[in-house]
């Protein structure tokens, strides 16, 4: 099973938050996920962005790929894949 690290928008009309998830690669974006990871909002000023890091570290050492704004999340919360490892 492919597990991909991504976000599930929730929220009001034009006032999303997203959950980080751990996510089935095959299932779709608001679908069934594995485990929350974390919470993003975008639209505070500055963005707000909680991860629990062991939770994601766990997932990339696991082999789950983050997408595109995981991936820049994760980078600013100081997770990479390299110190998962």
């Amino acid at each position: 099973m492919a597990v991909k690290l991504r976000l599930m928008r929730m929220g009001k009309t034009k006032q999303p938050t997203y959950r980080l998830v751990a996510a089935d690669a095959r299932s779709p974006r608001n679908g069934r996920f594995i485990e929350i990871i974390g919470t993003y909002e975008p639209r505070s000023e500055p963005s707000k962005f909680k991860i629990d890091e062991a939770k994601a570290t766990k997932w990339l050492d696991n082999g789950a790929q983050p997408t595109d704004r995981v991936a820049k999340l994760l980078k600013l919360a100081g997770i990479s894949k390299q110190s998962a490892k």
